[in-house]
């Protein structure tokens, strides 16, 4: 496997055996606000504990001596060839929780062969990440103002993106109730609360915190705008990220006119929506309720795939985020129809704890156990995943 190494002797990968092993020594290695803000979704955590319950409700139906030993799991999404059916999906202040981490995701996506989505949240300039791994997809969080947008995806273009994922299920910002219970606020505070939260972890402390102010200054929120956008310490911060509720599907049509590349739409959960993006001249879409960071009680992603499929009908990928955990679980989405699947948290985690080992050591889980499963379940291609091999214990 392409820059791979004996991981498991790494500093903080000892007895990752799976992707939920990150989360444990992450909860160990971060103060417990910046945790809190991974781990933490809106109100209830309903959604979030959606996500995770949905995969129970299919289960598989083997086939057997199919002859396995040539198995690939190698697709191609809008002419990329990628070494799996996965990426790491776009979380914001990622630097904030491992030195320069969205340099480190991309980075570690672009050298294991799988894709990685930069969050518009970051606090890293897009063109930095650009320049380190250029077939790095970009998220944004729209501006509510028509110049801003146009600005904002000029931005994007001149920077060398070729694939824009347009966020659209921020029309209001959440109740994240878990962050300020866990001590997480925007702005960051200083309090002595976070104080002791910085003496009692001296890694992340030392490593990031320290290592980023000394090296690049107090962070900024770098691409919310065409322009940089405030110092995350600022007061003044969250005026980066109103009047999302002005935006409507004509402002999609404007960026398909003025976008020549790849553009994707990231938070459909609703067919009708599904077959409006394509017809608005979106190349793919993600089915995606926010991690369950947004609108609580949203439904599962994987619950809704199957009529999404249907009513799209092949007209345009339909990939996936939410709850992913196992290769099984990229399977049962892959089975019900989406072409490509996305993780989050996990990859964070493996970042936070483990830097660039991290990154690599999770791909690596995946893409073993999409293999192993693979063949265990008689498929030697992704086409081979079909609904046929799964059912719905439901019905």
């Amino acid at each position: 496997m392409p820059g791979s190494r004996n991981t498991a002797r790494v500093r903080g990968l000892s007895g990752v055996l799976s992707l939920d092993d990150f989360e444990k020594k992450a909860r160990r290695h971060l103060p417990r606000p910046l945790f809190g803000y991974i781990a933490g979704a809106s109100e209830t955590n309903s959604s979030l504990r959606q996500n995770s319950e949905a995969f129970a409700r299919f289960a598989f139906r083997p086939r057997v001596l199919r002859n396995v030993s040539r198995r690939t799991m190698e697709t191609t999404l809008f002419g990329i060839s990628y070494q799996a059916p996965f990426g790491i999906a776009p979380m914001g202040i990622s630097a904030l929780m491992a030195y320069r981490g969205d340099i480190i995701l991309a980075e570690g996506a672009a050298e294991t062969g799988i894709a990685a989505i930069m969050s518009g949240s970051s606090l890293i300039r897009m063109e930095d990440v650009a320049a380190a791994a250029p077939d790095t997809w970009f998220q944004a969080y729209l501006p509510g103002e028509s110049d801003r947008i146009d600005a904002l995806v000029d931005r994007v273009a001149t920077a060398g993106f070729k694939t824009l994922v347009l966020t659209v299920d921020t029309a209001a910002l959440a109740n994240r109730e878990n962050n300020i219970r866990a001590g997480f606020s925007t702005p960051l505070r200083p309090s002595l609360r976070l104080a002791w939260e910085g003496i009692s972890h001296p890694r992340w402390t030392i490593g990031t915190f320290l290592k980023t102010i000394v090296r690049h200054g107090i962070p900024h929120f770098e691409n919310s705008y065409a322009t940089r956008g405030a110092p995350i310490v600022a007061s003044n911060v969250m005026r980066d990220f109103g009047k999302k509720d002005h935006l409507d599907w004509s402002h999609l049509e404007r960026i398909r006119s003025r976008w020549d590349g790849n553009l994707v739409v990231k938070g459909i959960m609703h067919p009708d929506d599904a077959v409006q993006a394509a017809d608005a001249g979106a190349d793919g879409i993600i089915l995606s309720n926010h991690g369950g960071r947004q609108l609580d009680g949203t439904a599962s992603p994987l619950r809704v795939l199957p009529d999404i499929v249907a009513r799209i009908d092949g007209r345009i990928p339909v990939m996936i985020d939410g709850g992913f955990r196992r290769g099984t679980d990229i399977m049962k989405a892959l089975a019900l129809g989406a072409r490509f699947v996305f993780v989050g948290r996990p990859f964070l985690y493996a970042a936070a704890v483990a830097g660039p080992d991290g990154v690599r050591k999770a791909t690596e889980i995946l893409k073993s156990e999409i293999s192993r499963n693979m063949a265990l379940l008689g498929a030697t291609s992704l086409e081979d995943l079909s609904r046929d091999l799964i059912i719905d214990k439901h019905l």
